[in-house]
């Protein structure tokens, strides 16, 4: 029996909404024109996003790459069909985002390391070694290191940008550093570690306090200042153990924004050397779902209200072309360490997965010697084909 042309309205509604997956809020919508328009004119599919996300009650709006200027000049004469379009592309947007959300592959996703709250010798210690996978560079060891304090209860942070304005984040991996190379090997963790989603702040925002200095208040860190947290986790005890410790989140937490911070609460390991607190980290990893390729968010303002921008409506799930980027760069990566092994230089390749110039003067100060043996050999060959052109 076709329930929607035979029963009311809100026992229609009652049926339907209890599909739990966009898929098949998406298939209901494909029975027939009449089904069609059901699901669209109530907004299932919106209305199930909601459920899952609540974050997402704050869309101000959703705009589409394709043909929104044609599409809003042929509605300028019709109400009904301006709110009938309306209705199709929220449709649209929000069987794509639920989609994207519930079941796109899981993956790291952080993008870059933004800023640490203090570093103890830098950009030795730096936050981008963070991002690197283990606690040593070849031989030499790799981690971000806070300054010294003499109290315990001085908290550190770390800034991530993620991978796209829309992320669903489910775990985050933390590696306390042990620094093999003190007597003791000590651990540099924390008694506890507490994490931040949002984003940047819009200072045009009608929310934002014209009083406050929009370049950061007196007594106040540029991260309390420059950036919305919309979400705070609890506090998640860490060990004092050399491992990457997995703190998985209560339920899925949707990123707005695509800005992390990890908070360092309460230190445990005194430096032998000069006494003081530190706190150190070898590597930190977030889990969840990006939505960068599908979706970009615009104008997000203090009061958490935002633009949602679709930028592609291929499937999420598949993510063939970034796969086969990665693919691709993993082949190469291959067929450069096998060419290095049989020429017997593993290590004259120094400069791989250098991203920025930090991390250049980074290598550059740690591995001096190293950077010169690479170099030498070209300069020995061009003073070997001037010695033969004498």
């Amino acid at each position: 029996m076709d329930f929607v042309n035979n029963l009311d309205s809100d026992t229609s509604l009652s049926i339907l909404s209890c599909l739990d997956d966009p898929s098949d809020i998406v298939r209901a919508s494909a029975v027939s024109r009449s089904w069609r328009e059901f699901v669209i004119n109530y907004n299932l599919s919106k209305n199930l996003c909601l459920k899952l996300f609540h974050q997402l009650s704050n869309v101000g709006h959703i705009t589409e790459t394709r043909n929104d200027r044609n599409e809003e000049s042929s509605e300028a004469g019709s109400s009904s069909l301006t709110d009938t379009r309306l209705l199709e592309k929220e449709h649209r947007a929000y069987a794509l985002l639920t989609r994207g959300c519930t079941s796109s592959p899981i993956r790291s996703c952080i993008a870059d390391a933004i800023k640490a709250s203090s570093t103890d010798n830098f950009p030795v210690e730096s936050i981008l070694n963070t991002l690197e996978e283990g606690d040593r560079y070849g031989d030499t060891p790799s981690y971000w290191s806070s300054t010294g304090q003499h109290r315990t209860s001085v908290p550190e942070t770390l800034l991530y940008k993620l991978m796209g304005d829309v992320c669903v984040i489910t775990e985050i991996k933390v590696q306390p550093f042990q620094a093999f190379f003190q007597r003791g090997h000590p651990i540099y963790s924390s008694h506890y570690v507490r994490f931040r989603l949002g984003h940047h702040k819009n200072d045009n925002s009608p929310c934002y306090n014209n009083s406050q200095e929009k370049k950061g208040e007196p007594g106040r860190s540029s991260v309390e200042s420059n950036y919305v947290w919309t979400y705070t986790s609890q506090e998640f005890s860490m060990a004092q153990e050399n491992r990457l410790q997995t703190f998985e989140l209560p339920e899925p937490v949707l990123c707005i924004g695509g800005y992390m911070l990890v908070e360092f609460l309460g230190r445990v390991q005194t430096q032998e050397m000069d006494g003081q607190y530190y706190i150190c980290v070898s590597h930190v990893k977030v889990m969840g779902r990006s939505l960068a390729q599908s979706f970009r968010v615009e104008n997000v303002d203090d009061c958490g209200k935002f633009g949602l921008k679709v930028l592609s409506y291929s499937d999420p799930k598949t993510m063939i072309e970034m796969d086969a980027e990665e693919d691709e760069i993993d082949a190469e990566e291959v067929e450069i360490d096998a060419e290095l092994a049989e020429m017997g230089a593993e290590e004259q390749s120094p400069f791989r997965g250098i991203r920025n110039l930090e991390q250049l003067l980074n290598l550059l100060h740690r591995h001096p010697l190293d950077v010169v043996d690479y170099v030498l050999p070209e300069s020995d060959n061009e003073d070997a084909e001037s010695d033969d052109d004498v």
